[in-house]
């Protein structure tokens, strides 16, 4: 007989598994980061200064993710309660040259950087006499090979100290499973360097589950992944033209494998930020013929974190919830409370295209639309679920 076909079990990600994470926003002094941070999150922090290091602590704010989905569950339950999905994002201190070594803030920039899952890395693109660039001019390229370079900088030196650390453990010599371990992180730490030194980013590696296993547990700056926001002037914005684009692009494609470019106005989401109405804001956007980036700039990050919602829902409240890819449904009801992994039984599981299709939860269960899942069960973007458990112990 053929040898049973084993079920492949979902690869671990790079990054923290939690599911609440973090994106900072990242870049040098006086290129847009705090007023960006303000439209993103319509939470005014007073006037953003015109100097270097105005942000000193990172400032935090939850963003609410734009989520069609939601909204029809919202209005087709009219719940008491609609609790919708967010994304928490921090407004970091500007970075400078340097700052590996502990130029201007560079010591806490870092550790702030650190302490995130994902980058929103805002690179100017735009001339102004009344902002002062740190480095004197605008040159967006340069400012990302300033950026790019001191978080590796600053990850070389944290993965020599964790070499080093599992090197002496090594030498004891032996075959215990603590010195094998240490010999495998060495080589792991080998490689991570390797990369490092060629210029990569730990993020676009090709890493074998231990391998990332450790990764995960160092918190490396260049393990994180990175949307690069274009801070255009509105008028370029709005032509989607502008002469720093292409070499931004060639940079990114050469430097960052590619990672996604998003151009944005700070400017145009600023002004648009302050108005009271969705109806001035679309009709402002309408009138100039553009959109906002806002909304792809969110979504964008939950794709890069990979990200995916699952809801709950009842007359008493509609509410999307975040969990990463491949988690398993007792790991989902987790979310919800830590009692219903412990006593997790069964998930009752509806599509939400089906229910949209079938229009009520008696027509699902009438056209045998109401899955039953067990533990092994992984759950898949959309998915309505009602959760059994056991009675916990108090």
């Amino acid at each position: 007989m053929p040898p049973k076909k084993q079920k492949e079990e979902p690869r671990v990600q790079l990054g923290r598994p939690g599911n609440n994470l973090k994106s900072g926003i990242v870049g040098l002094a006086n290129v847009g980061k705090s007023t960006f941070f303000q439209a993103i999150t319509r939470c005014p922090l007073g006037n953003p200064a015109n100097y270097p290091f105005a942000t000193i602590e990172p400032e935090e704010a939850r963003v609410i993710v734009p989520s069609p989905r939601f909204d029809v569950l919202a209005e087709k339950y009219k719940p008491k309660s609609e609790v919708p999905a967010f994304l928490t994002i921090y407004d970091i201190a500007g970075l400078t040259k340097g700052a590996a070594e502990g130029e201007g803030l560079g010591n806490a920039f870092l550790s702030n950087i650190r302490a995130v899952d994902a980058i929103y890395q805002v690179v100017r693109c735009f001339d102004d006499a009344d902002i002062i660039h740190i480095e004197g001019d605008v040159n967006p390229v340069r400012d990302l090979q300033i950026i790019n370079d001191e978080l590796r900088f600053k990850d070389i030196e944290f993965v020599t100290k964790a070499r080093e650390a599992s090197e002496k453990l090594a030498r004891r010599g032996g075959q215990s499973l603590e010195v094998k371990g240490a010999k495998d992180e060495v080589a792991t730490f080998d490689k991570i360097l390797a990369m490092l030194e060629a210029g990569q980013k730990i993020v676009h590696g090709e890493w074998t589950t231990k391998e990332i296993e450790l990764i995960n547990s160092h918190y490396f700056l260049t393990a994180k992944p990175t949307i690069y926001l274009v801070n255009l002037s509105e008028r370029d914005y709005i032509r989607k033209k502008n002469k720093h684009l292409l070499e931004i692009k060639k940079w990114v494609d050469e430097k960052s494998n590619g990672d996604l470019i998003i151009p944005i106005s700070v400017c145009l989401e600023s002004r648009l930020s302050i108005m009271e109405t969705d109806e001035e804001r679309n009709a402002e956007l309408e009138r100039l013929g553009t959109t906002s980036a806002l909304p792809k700039i969110i979504t964008t990050m939950r794709s890069a974190l990979r990200l995916i919602s699952f809801f709950t829902c009842g007359p008493d409240e509609v509410r999307e919830w975040t969990i990463r890819e491949g988690t398993k449904a007792p790991a989902a009801a987790g979310v919800i409370h830590g009692d219903l992994q412990k006593t997790f039984i069964l998930a009752q599981v509806t599509h939400y295209d089906d229910l949209i299709e079938l229009g009520d939860e008696t027509a699902v269960k009438a056209n045998g639309k109401l899955h039953q899942k067990g533990k092994e069960y992984v759950v898949e973007d959309g998915d309505i679920i009602y959760f059994r458990a056991a009675a916990g112990k108090n």
